[in-house]
């Protein structure tokens, strides 16, 4: 594919979005660096922020399919991944797929649902497979996760082990919006906009092939020697500050280096430069980097200790 037809195809897709999603233009950003890279993506935000709307319009922009699953207590990783069931009319077991078997999949609240079925995700995310009884079903590419997260109300909840959070690709906060995009927001439902987007005229801009070939084109973004050192550097003073219990893992180190050459496509280049790793270091790292008790005591977040990485390690020049 040729650089200009990435640029329309990504200019298109934000055009698209921007009829149904108010601001959030740096959270589409993230979510089309993460698309690039093949990453899941954790988000967290309070209810009502058009979550689920963002993800379903991408789908429907990139022409590509969509399942969302509400994960609750009784929730079993067979209602995600399907089950054999026995067919009493053919008399043999049928593999019956779950919702898990799309490109996009939402997965509400997912700190809802028990470690069984969380982990249930595991392979999944990794692999892009899933096994049933020891036969392996491939999921059809591109696959990915967008699982959200519930900033309030954590009472009767199952917070993710460190291996699952490490298996998102990054993770995005989702803010309210300010006056005037709430303003918007109020006006367009006045005037009769539908969020099952039956009544909303978005285009199709992409398809299924040219996202891929939009993925192969991430692996040829060139990053100089000294930017990996740069990230290296970064991943290891994750482990050192005193305020900070786990360190980032070096998949921390790879999704860093991954997705700054995806915001360098984003941004038409096909090099890396600083700028792309900075500016991708907080969704990336922020889950990744867990907190000693003192540090919450101190009023200390993730993204303080990052600023403060950023601040700390040399920018090579």
């Amino acid at each position: 594919m040729e650089e200009i037809k990435t640029k329309e195809l990504i200019k298109g897709i934000k055009n698209e979005l921007s009829k149904v999603i108010v601001e959030q233009e740096e959270v589409i950003d993230l979510i089309l660096i993460a698309l690039l890279t093949k990453g899941h993506v954790l988000l967290e935000g309070v209810p009502g922020l058009g979550k689920t709307l963002l993800i379903k319009s991408l789908a429907k922009t990139m022409g590509i399919g969509f399942n969302r699953v509400q994960f609750t207590p009784d929730l079993m990783p067979s209602d995600i991944t399907g089950a054999r069931i026995y067919n009493t009319k053919e008399r043999e077991f049928e593999f019956i797929k779950g919702p898990i078997f799309t490109n996009l999949l939402l997965g509400d609240e997912i700190n809802r649902t028990p470690p069984k079925t969380q982990a249930g995700l595991l392979e999944t995310m990794e692999e892009g497979r899933v096994t049933i009884d020891g036969v392996e079903y491939k999921l059809e590419e591109p696959f990915m996760v967008f699982a959200t997260q519930n900033p309030v109300e954590y009472e009767g909840t199952y917070p993710l082990p460190e291996a699952l959070l490490d298996r998102f690709f990054m993770k995005i906060y989702i803010d309210y919006p300010s006056i005037q995009g709430e303003i918007e927001v109020i006006k367009r439902y006045h005037e009769g906009f539908d969020k099952t987007l039956e009544n909303v005229a978005i285009k199709v801009i992409g398809s299924r092939e040219e996202l891929l070939e939009c993925q192969r084109e991430v692996a040829e973004i060139s990053v100089e020697d000294s930017l990996i050192a740069y990230i290296a550097q970064i991943i290891h003073k994750t482990r050192e500050l005193p305020f900070v219990e786990i360190g980032s893992s070096p998949r921390g180190a790879i999704a860093l280096m991954q997705s700054s050459k995806a915001n360098a496509l984003l941004m038409g280049r096909d090099f890396v430069i600083p700028e792309d790793i900075k500016r991708i270091a907080y969704p990336v790292l922020r889950h990744r980097i867990i907190l000693k008790p003192e540090a919450y005591v101190e009023g200390i977040k993730t993204d303080d200790v990052i600023n403060q990485i950023l601040s700390d390690v040399k920018v090579p020049r």
